[in-house]
């Protein structure tokens, strides 16, 4: 079989849900094994799209929520269903919350009382990476349960911390792939200063939250949760590549920015940028490492 008969085969396999099919059985299989094999999870959540059924639970064991032990899940949740409550209820008791608290803030607010944080006088409404990632686990379904979703908010937030402390060398990286992925956005950029003018630092600290449609974004961080942190990188180049047209008429950062805060409402644009950015990551190869 040509090259050209197994692309189309692949393309139209995935539109038809075949593939997914496939990727959701094989996930299945794995997720049945006792104990259960972290290594070969995160290889899975590398490769294909994670399917939202299993999201939740891939994540809490890829993040070191879950144990590998199955047998162990009831009475993990339950520990931290109590740790959650009596936080919870410390929150109420405080009057630091009441039925008007966004739950992305109420999250935030349980995580300073839980890392000793939450100082007399301190701000629960203060923009926080914190608060950006619950926001998109919120918005994407990933689960109904409160309780898991402050768990795995803490734990991916835990690798923000991560990329923020490898910032330089990923910044870095942006400039040397950009260049030549796409010279002429690049220099253009570049000439003009807009480039170091973007705000890489936040974007990549809250992997791309409150940028990119939250149901898009959600794919990017399955990568992410496999451990491979430099996808971020790629879906910057993408973002700006995609743009490219745009780009090359704006002449100050300001239009750039405005032009780019639309893109979170437009699903059908961020769908695309999230697929060319996980193509592009996954033809960059020597970035596709489990801990990069």
């Amino acid at each position: 079989m040509s090259t050209d008969e197994r692309n189309f085969r692949s393309t139209y396999y995935e539109k038809v849900g075949c593939r997914s099919v496939e990727e959701k059985r094989s996930l299945e299989i794995l997720l049945k094994e006792k104990p259960l094999n972290r290594t070969k999870l995160k290889q899975f959540c590398l490769r294909f799209t994670v399917p939202s059924v299993h999201r939740a639970l891939l994540w809490n064991l890829l993040l070191g929520l879950a144990p590998v032990f199955c047998d162990s899940h009831d009475y993990v949740m339950a520990q931290w269903s109590m740790v959650y409550d009596d936080l919870l209820r410390a929150l109420k008791v405080l009057r630091l919350i009441d039925d008007k608290t966004s739950k992305s803030r109420i999250f935030y607010a349980m995580w300073l009382l839980e890392n000793r944080k939450l100082k007399a006088g301190v701000n629960i409404n203060i923009d926080h990476t914190f608060v950006d990632i619950t926001e998109v686990l919120n918005g994407s379904s990933i689960s109904e349960n409160d309780v898991d979703l402050y768990c795995i908010a803490k734990g991916f937030y835990d690798i923000t911390l991560e990329i923020s402390r490898d910032f330089a060398k990923m910044k870095d990286l942006t400039y040397l792939l950009l260049e030549k992925e796409d010279n002429a956005v690049f220099k253009h950029l570049n000439s003009l200063d807009i480039l170091r003018a973007l705000p890489m630092e936040k974007w990549y600290s809250s992997c791309f939250a409150g940028v990119l449609p939250k149901l898009s974004l959600i794919r990017i961080w399955d990568k992410i949760c496999g451990k491979s942190k430099k996808i971020i990188v790629f879906v910057f180049i993408v973002l700006l590549n995609t743009q490219r047209v745009k780009v090359f008429r704006f002449k100050t950062v300001k239009e750039v920015l405005d032009h780019i805060d639309t893109i979170k409402e437009n699903q059908e644009k961020g769908d695309l940028i999230v697929t060319k950015s996980i193509e592009l990551w996954q033809q960059n190869r020597s970035h596709r490492s489990q801990n990069d």
